[in-house]
């Protein structure tokens, strides 16, 4: 039988695969294979004087080299906790007058790629590498792609595989050959874990919000639009969980808090991925001078549980994560970059400076978009170590409670690490008449073509007008937070699976 569209190693190892077959071995065993040993545990473990506890190890990976050696082999296996050497004789796994079947099986139709299980005991080769002398092989499952095969020798990598494109869209196979790769993941999984330890040691309850909603509310950005069936109505996925968290607080919860799965229908790049995940918690009768200090008290302790230190390595710089955190204003903030003081510009002052700082801002931007644009364009870059950028315009901030001193601003920060905004902060609006003029506002500006302005939220308004309590809330970018915390340069290297644009041979057909 013919296979036009496999490469020619891929028919090889599929006739191997019939030969197996033919010669009755399941290369696809069902039954568990009993594992009790990992390389690592075995190479961090085992000595000379200890071997007594090593004489019957039972372990299983995927074969990475194989050196033949005529009537025995060495090869390499790769498990979940790193590698380990193989020594593998013929007389041992081929006992009896039939010696051909090492040659048969183990010589001709075993390859790279494929996972065996192994028992025997640990011993020290003569070039004093840790080794399993294997007494028993079975083979768990038959690769029939070979794995690209990176060379190494005396410590060092050859040919290793680089290429982004086939790294993220294959991230199997990345994992396979660039094992190091595993670690950033360990290292996003403890993040994760410190952080919703800090959150559940200070009282705080995890919650679950809506992905499908039929409005997108809490953000401005523009929503993936999808249709429900049954009630034949459009929903929207969640662009950010902040109103239903809310809600939650109007309902007699003091701490809430979700990591969030949400999407937006935006531009892709080293820092941006449609599908992200977010921290957001909201706290009762608390406001954005104490979310500050308790951010500051996470994010330290969130570095050292990834790294054992509050120091890490972004790119050029040192970037020292301990409390406290710098807090300048957003317009101190502009002027310090451009020169100018825009605190008292209106919508037509504030275009113009942006076409003359050739910042793009067209009509549909209203005052609060061209800040924003402004300090994008202008100030954001120049902040490296952790900074809150405090006390926003009003018109920047539909959801946030007017200063309790400062005519015209909100209670708002942002913290901003490494030139990019890592969290959005706010003691949160919960006047429901200004909240429904502030939602009138965003309406007002999606007529002018502004695709990220808000939706009204009438339950949303509806909840307010039952009374929520004073509360601060933050939202923090999870994966932009383990770039750092892992000294990665691209979003895509902190996703296991970061979406691209469907491979050609792959496209489902119509």
């Amino acid at each position: 039988m013919s296979h036009p569209s496999l490469s020619e190693q891929e028919i090889i190892r599929r006739e191997k695969l019939k030969s197996l077959v033919e010669m009755g071995i399941d290369a696809y065993p069902a039954a568990a294979y009993p594992v009790n040993s990992h390389a690592a545990e075995i190479k961090s473990s085992y000595t000379e004087e200890n071997k007594a506890g090593f004489e019957s190890v039972c372990l299983a990976g995927r074969i990475m080299s194989i050196r033949d050696m005529g009537k025995a082999s060495f090869a390499v296996i790769q498990d979940s906790s790193g590698r380990i050497q193989l020594y593998i004789k013929r007389d041992d796994i081929a006992p009896g007058e039939d010696k051909s079947a090492y040659d048969r099986v183990w010589k001709h139709l075993v390859d790279l790629g494929d996972i065996i299980g192994v028992k025997g005991y640990v011993f020290i080769t003569k070039t004093g590498e840790i080794s399993v002398h294997v007494k028993e092989l079975t083979l768990l499952s038959k690769a029939l792609r070979p794995i690209p095969v990176v060379k190494e020798k005396e410590g060092e990598t050859f040919d290793a595989v680089t290429d982004p494109e086939f790294r993220y869209r294959q991230r199997y196979a990345d994992l396979i050959v660039n094992p190091q790769v595993k670690e950033v993941f360990i290292k996003r999984t403890k993040m994760i874990n410190s952080m919703r330890e800090f959150l559940n040691g200070a009282g705080a309850l995890e919650v679950d919000t809506p992905v499908l909603q039929t409005i997108p509310g809490g953000a401005a950005a523009r929503p993936f639009i999808t249709h429900h069936n049954a009630l034949d109505i459009p929903f929207y996925l969640r662009i950010a969980n902040e109103l239903y968290l809310k809600r939650l607080i109007v309902g007699g919860f003091d701490w809430v808090y979700e990591f969030s799965r949400n999407f937006r229908n935006e531009g892709m790049d080293r820092t941006h991925n449609p599908e992200f995940t977010i921290l957001e918690f909201y706290v009762a009768y608390k406001d954005y001078f104490w979310m500050m200090e308790t951010t500051e008290s996470m994010l330290e302790a969130a570095a050292m549980a990834v790294n054992g230190t509050t120091i890490v390595r972004a790119g050029d710089h040192d970037i020292d994560f301990k409390a406290p955190y710098k807090r300048i204003s957003i317009y101190d903030a502009i002027r310090e970059a451009t020169g100018t003081d825009v605190s008292g510009m209106g919508e037509e002052d504030l275009r113009n400076l942006c076409r003359q700082l050739h910042i793009p801002a067209d009509n549909s931007m209203g005052k609060g978009k061209l800040i924003d644009e402004l300090f994008s364009a202008t100030g954001e870059h120049r902040f490296i170590q952790p900074t809150f950028i405090i006390d926003y315009p009003v018109e920047m901030s539909p959801l946030t409670k007017k200063h309790r001193s400062k005519s015209g601003l909100v209670e708002r920060f942002e913290l901003i690490i490494n030139g990019k905004e890592i969290a959005n902060a706010y003691t949160e609006l919960n006047d429901p008449l200004d909240q429904r003029e502030r939602f009138e506002e965003q309406v007002k500006l999606m007529e002018r073509g502004d695709e990220e302005a808000m939706f009204i939220d009438n339950d949303f308004l509806r909840a307010l007008e039952y009374g929520m309590p004073p509360t601060a809330g933050i939202g923090i970018g999870i994966d932009r937070l383990c770039m750092l915390l892992t000294s990665q340069s691209s979003i895509q290297d902190v996703l296991l699976f970061p979406q691209m644009r469907p491979e050609e041979s792959l496209k489902p057909k119509a």
